[in-house]
Order: structure tokens, then sequence, then C-alpha cells
């Protein structure tokens, strides 16, 4: 049984900045074969999201955080990293958004490999028929866009270092682990992949 009360409760913690602010102990979110849902952004629950899914018998509880919640009849701690018990099957295309085209392009300009002043540019302008989907749009900086205007790469005497792709929700996730949150708690280490240097 689901019991409200206890989420409702604030987070009993030895360290008051961190009681105050129950935002900072969200779950890890892993399906059902211990794979995050999503790298980029990292699937992340929060607490009050994770406790209701452990009432409901959704969720595995695989590491918890030393910080506890109290109810008048219990008290548990927050998890940290949970598993779905039932494996939720990834969609194979991601959605064609500003964000997911970033970052299919590694949040680089895919002329001159600058990473400021992001937009996007039509290959083909639409001008010329050019069509707003992933084979046709690909990321540049502002100054590469407006030095190419409406030609063609070809005729801008502009080279693309890729050519733009639909790619897969896998291979998305794949660039997403090449760019790790600036935090990640220790629990959540044994879970995550991520496109680092090994040490020696």
């Amino acid at each position: 049984m689901f019991h409200p009360d206890l989420i409702e409760r604030a987070v009993r913690d030895p360290q008051p900045d961190l009681a105050r602010h129950p935002d900072s102990c969200p779950a890890l979110v892993l399906n059902a074969d211990y794979t995050p849902l999503s790298y980029y952004p990292l699937s992340l629950w929060p607490w009050q999201t994770a406790i209701k899914a452990i009432f409901l018998d959704r969720v595995d509880v695989i590491e918890t955080y030393e910080r506890e919640v109290h109810s008048p009849t219990i008290q548990m701690k927050i998890p940290s990293v949970i598993a779905l018990k039932q494996y939720v099957k990834p969609s194979e295309y991601p959605a064609f958004t500003r964000f997911n085209l970033f970052l299919r392009d590694r949040f680089h300009c895919q002329y001159c490999g600058s990473p400021h002043n992001l937009t996007f540019d039509h290959v083909v302008p639409r001008r010329l028929g050019g069509k707003t989907t992933w084979q046709n749009v690909a990321t540049a900086c502002a100054p590469c866009n407006m030095r190419k205007g409406g030609r063609t790469p070809a005729q801008a005497n502009m080279r693309l270092m890729v050519q733009p792709i639909r790619p897969t929700s896998w291979q998305l996730q794949e660039r997403g682990r090449a760019f790790p949150p600036n935090y990640l708690h220790e629990s959540w280490h044994d879970w995550l992949y991520w496109d680092v240097e090994l040490e020696a």
C-alpha cells in the first residue's frame, strides 16, 4: 500500500542544507535490464516519485542514500538507484528536435567545428526545395550559417564534416555518454559507462 504521508514529510538529514532541499536526492532509473533508461539527459526521478513507485511495486531498490524519510509508522532510506520491474522498449528513432539535432552533431558546428553560438542549417536551402528533415539539417554556428546563406555547401565552398543522417535512439544514447552531467552520485557509478579515459 502506498503511504502518501511518507513523501510529504521532510527529509531528515544531519546536513541541514540538504535536509531543506530533498530534490538533491534523485534516483537513477534503470530499465529492467539494469541499463539507464536514458544517458542524456540522465534518467532521474525525484525522490517522491521513486518512493511512490516502490510502494506500487513497480521498481526494485538497488542502492540507497544514507538519508531517510519518515512517517508515523514507516521509515526508509531514500533510493539512489532503482530498476523497473517491467522492461520498457525504447523507441527506435528519436524525436526530431533542436536538442536531439545538437546531440547528434556533438554540439559542434558541422562546418567549422565551433561549439559556440549554435543554430541549425538547411544543407539544401528551403528555397531550393530542401526539407526540414534529419538528412537535410545540420548544426551550424551563427557565423557559418550567415556565410553559407541560401546556398548549398558546394555553392558556398563550404564542406560538411559529416553528412547528416537520421540517428537511431541507440546512436543518440551513445552520443549522450560523451557528456556526463556535472554531478554523479557515487552509488550511480557502477551502473553508468561514460566515455572517459580509464586510469592505468
